[in-house]
């Protein structure tokens, strides 16, 4: 797929967001082509179908642009010591995972740990 330049996204997303400001879609006839044009300018460059997504993945290319983070856990590096952030989260049982993966050709109870073979 085509990848836009991050500078024409970035234009994109202005000239959206000043058209919505201004209500284009209850303007005139020019006002709301342009916005419908902007809108499928936006999700053609990003190869989505809806403005919503296409916002969303416009932005995500711009440079500076991080992946949300919506852990749970806090990180090292916000300050929280490494042993404070693994105490956060639960164990797992790990016997059940390997029990399962050391069968091959079984299958692992994961209650009861006993091991049936495949039919």
């Amino acid at each position: 797929m085509l990848m836009a330049h991050p500078a024409v996204l970035s234009d994109l997303i202005k000239q959206y967001e000043a058209l919505t400001a201004l209500n284009a879609q209850d303007g005139d006839e020019t006002a709301r082509q342009r916005l419908e044009d902007v809108t499928y300018t936006l999700c053609v460059a990003t190869g989505t179908r809806d403005i919503d997504s296409a916002l969303v993945a416009a932005r995500h290319r711009l440079p500076g642009a991080r992946p949300h983070d919506d852990s749970q856990v806090p990180s090292p590096a916000a300050g929280v010591p490494a042993q404070a952030s693994a105490e956060a989260v639960p164990a797992v049982p790990v016997t059940e995972v390997a029990e399962t993966a050391a069968v091959g050709v079984g299958h692992a109870e994961a209650t009861t740990g006993d091991v049936t073979p495949a039919a």
